[in-house]
């Protein structure tokens, strides 16, 4: 397939603060611009997907056709392996309306204690699938992840969502302690992105 020029801006199909920090330091360094849906003045879709990828693809879609720009979709999460790959594709549905993680990982420790597990040291990992969609209906994704293990209570106030509780294999600190420069280099979105650049420039859609 070939695939059209990048728009400048971007268009980042989210409204997620967070996400659009970490974006923007990834896409610093190839002189892409990005805005956020809601300076597109786009509402995000209903994920009615089930998987990251298949959600990604749905909302970089829906930015793509209402803003006339090519757009970027993340859909990222943490799953633990222990329930059953929970909070998985739902990970920000478990943080409810108000985006209230702390609730929502404090569920994931309650959760494993009800199974029976023992919530710090417990196996999990982040997954983040990227999309890159154009209006012309082109579209290219990819996935990355990062493995580690749980840690309770939360620590650190450096990331967001899932952050503090999670410790990356090889690591004594959480993600929401480390340096945003050091999470970059290794996080889920990283490993993603390293992806998507690759495949941008076999494209020739970068340099």
């Amino acid at each position: 397939m070939t695939f059209p020029a990048l728009t400048d801006p971007l268009v980042l199909a989210s409204h997620n603060a967070g996400k659009l920090r970490e974006i923007r330091a990834l896409l610093e360094p190839l002189g892409l611009r990005v805005i956020d849906a809601g300076e597109a003045a786009i509402t995000e879709p209903e994920e009615t997907e089930d998987s990251f990828t298949g959600n990604a693809e749905l909302k970089a879609r829906h930015s793509a056709v209402h803003s006339g720009k090519t757009a970027l979709a993340d859909d990222s999460g943490l799953v633990v392996p222990a329930l059953d790959g929970a909070p998985g594709i739902y990970s920000a549905r478990w943080a409810g309306e108000d985006k209230n993680f702390t609730a929502a990982m404090q569920r994931v420790e309650k959760e494993l204690r009800a199974k029976g597990h023992t919530p710090t040291g417990t196996p999990a990992y982040f997954v983040c699938a990227l999309s890159l969609a154009w209006p012309s209906g082109e579209q290219l994704s990819v996935e990355g992840t990062v493995h580690g293990t749980l840690r309770f209570p939360p620590c650190g106030e450096k990331g967001f969502g899932y952050d503090p509780i999670f410790v990356a294999t090889g690591m004594q600190q959480s993600f929401a302690e480390i340096d945003p420069e050091h999470k970059h280099a290794i996080s889920h979105r990283a490993d993603a992105f390293a992806k998507l650049l690759s495949a941008l420039k076999t494209e020739r859609l970068v340099a």
